[in-house]
């Protein structure tokens, strides 16, 4: 599995994590640029995700829904703040509603994806930072670290195919 460690640091308000990849990191960007390489595994197997939008460029935007094993959909938004391709990107991440538009209640947290090449590995670092404390425990006790653990975890086979 490519995930290092999950750390989730309360003072902070964050919950970082770090996966490596045998691939160069241009390819690993690749799965995060391309909606159809994304949605082959963002979210975790049980809910895959299906990206009706995504725009991976400053001021873009991106419009998912998560399907679970019932036919249950959840949907998300991205809002893409900056993007410097191809090691680091930024982007807030909220909830939405089944018109796809944003639910307040759930607050949004802020993301940024690093990519490091680490020899012919990359290495990928993603701090999810939230709004407080209540939103954190919140996010994790829905599954989050868990689905992103193995959401994550499905990345090396999208990279050989």
């Amino acid at each position: 599995m490519p995930v290092l460690t999950t750390e989730k640091d309360l003072d902070a308000l964050t919950l970082t994590l770090t996966a490596e990849f045998d691939a160069p990191i241009d390819r690993v960007w690749q799965i995060w640029e391309d909606p159809r390489q994304l949605e082959r595994w963002w979210g975790p197997p049980t809910y895959p995700a299906t990206f009706e939008q995504h725009e991976l460029t400053p001021g873009g935007s991106s419009a998912y829904y998560m399907t679970g094993p019932n036919g249950e959909q959840s949907r998300g938004w991205w809002r893409i703040v900056t993007v410097e391709r191809p090691t680091r990107f930024e982007f807030e991440d909220g909830f939405a509603d089944d018109a796809g538009q944003p639910v307040d209640a759930m607050g949004i947290t802020r993301a940024v994806v690093t990519l490091t090449e680490t020899g012919s590995r990359t290495r990928m670092t993603m701090v999810s930072a939230f709004e407080s404390a209540e939103q954190l425990q919140q996010m994790v006790e829905m599954g989050m670290e868990e689905g992103l653990r193995l959401a994550v975890g499905q990345i090396d086979d999208v990279l050989t195919s």
